[in-house]
């Protein structure tokens, strides 16, 4: 038998297209319909690289996860690789029901076992609209709330447009943030300055850094049970400064909190299957440490397949990896920083995320976290993620390293306790002033006070703020 899938009205339909009984049976993925249209001709849809191969008949099903009789295929990369397989599996169940009717075919729907809501906090930035679209396109997503200080309305409408089943609501300024964050199931954290020709991450420090502290606020007073993923730079420090904040408020569970380190596995794949020639599906590196600078250190000696390199190709792939950033600085001239690579590994580590939350029971990623892997409290490394966040790490991967990878996690780590610890004497900073200036508002509402840095008002104002009202005194 043959079996198309198409999202028709915000639903995927599954489509009989012969009668058949038994045979083998094949699914794959086809072009979206028009969302007015009744039923767009299969013949026109255009496949992808996802297929199913089902070599019983349809009654053997009990959903796409049936035990021997469904294989997965997945012939280039997509957007999670291998992994999407595994969360069409964990996300969907064959729910046999008639569909029209009126219609001499019979259908069977296809519906989300169940349904999140995710916040993304700075929506409206460089990183936070691309990364919305492809949270929208989640099946495991009911309802994606979007946060920024200004702008964020016209990109929940334009979202919104799009034909997948997750509703979008717009929340602009910090007095709509708590709602924006009630009853949310993980949040995402992109706000903050981006990088620009010159700038290292810790540049940014002083700016992020007060960004990161009042979201982390709103998230502990309003949804501290959330996973959270901060992607605000600099990781290695902003991290800490939220577990710290999440500490003073009573709520913090190290297994929740997430640097969201995956922009660099991702980028580690795709340099070593371009230098080895290699399937890039098939490629894994494991990347380990903080998320700046030498604090990155791929384990190119676990590359999974096995492959060999030599001296000169482990460095020169190695030092490419942890300036990846800067060459897409540099690249956009200062026209940006790496925004869509960036949004990409992100809503990666959200679906994977939500497949944990889920049920899913073989989830892995590799994330920047609160570790006894190292003598460092933060470390990078892979992890399994579960319902409640942090299921396990993962220690094979810093077991037999080679001598140049020793060495090199050894060199990383008093610049990643030095980015630790500055995060923690910010937040401890924070917390004397709040002390001794209880009644202060410019901790709550620092989005429209005196800033910190002078360079903070670039972000208010090239989103609309006038400059009166970004630099007017609290």
């Amino acid at each position: 038998m043959d079996y198309d899938i198409f999202i028709y009205r915000d639903r995927l339909n599954f489509v009989s297209k012969m009668a058949a009984t038994s045979a083998a049976a094949t699914l794959s993925f086809g072009a979206t319909a028009s969302h007015g249209s009744r039923m767009s001709s299969l013949s026109n849809s255009k496949s992808c690289a996802l297929k199913v191969n089902a070599h019983n008949s349809l009654q053997s099903f009990t959903g796409l996860k049936a035990a021997g009789s469904v294989r997965f295929e997945s012939e280039s990369s997509s957007f999670l690789g291998r992994e999407s397989s595994a969360a069409l599996q964990s996300s969907f169940a064959l729910k046999p029901r008639k569909a029209f009717a009126n219609s001499s075919n019979s259908y069977n729907l296809l519906q989300p076992q169940a349904s999140y809501k995710v916040a993304v906090l700075g929506a409206a930035g460089g990183i936070g609209q691309p990364l919305s679209l492809l949270i929208k396109m989640s099946p495991l997503v009911s309802s994606l709330h979007l946060y920024d200080i200004a702008n964020v309305k016209g990109v929940a409408a334009d979202l919104s447009h799009c034909n997948t089943p997750s509703e979008v609501i717009d929340f602009t300024g910090h007095g709509e943030l708590a709602n924006c964050l009630k009853g949310v199931n993980v949040v995402v954290i992109p706000a903050g300055v981006p990088r620009k020709p010159g700038m290292t991450r810790d540049d940014l420090f002083n700016i992020n850094a007060g960004i990161v502290k009042t979201l982390i606020e709103a998230v502990a007073d309003n949804c501290p049970d959330a996973f959270i993923h901060i992607i605000s730079n600099p990781v290695n420090s902003t991290v800490p400064i939220a577990a710290e904040i999440l500490k003073q408020k009573g709520v913090y569970d190290p297994k929740k909190l997430f640097g969201v380190s995956t922009l660099d596995v991702v980028r580690a794949n795709t340099f070593v299957a371009q230098k080895k020639n290699l399937k890039l599906i098939d490629v894994d590196v494991p990347v380990v440490g903080g998320h700046a600078g030498i604090t990155i250190l791929p384990l190119l000696s676990k590359t999974k397949p096995s492959v060999s390199f030599t001296d000169e190709e482990i460095q020169e792939l190695t030092v490419r990896i942890q300036n990846a950033g800067t060459e897409v600085v540099e690249a956009k001239a200062g026209a940006g920083s790496a925004t869509l690579s960036m949004a990409y590994a992100a809503a990666r580590f959200v679906e994977s995320s939500l497949r944990a939350l889920d049920g899913d029971g073989d989830v892995y990623e590799c994330a920047y976290v609160q570790s006894d892997l190292t003598e460092l409290p933060f470390f990078a490394s892979r992890i399994k993620l579960g319902r409640d966040g942090v299921e396990a790490l993962i220690p094979s991967d810093l077991q037999g390293l080679t001598e140049y990878e020793q060495k090199a996690l050894e060199a990383l780590k008093p610049e990643l306790k030095a980015s630790i610890e500055k995060g923690f004497g910010f937040a401890q900073k924070q917390a004397n002033y709040k002390f001794l200036f209880p009644n202060s508002s410019i901790s709550k509402n620092f989005f429209f006070g005196r800033v910190i840095s002078e360079n903070f008002g670039q972000i208010l104002t090239s989103r609309g703020i006038p400059k009166e009202q970004v630099y007017k005194e609290s």
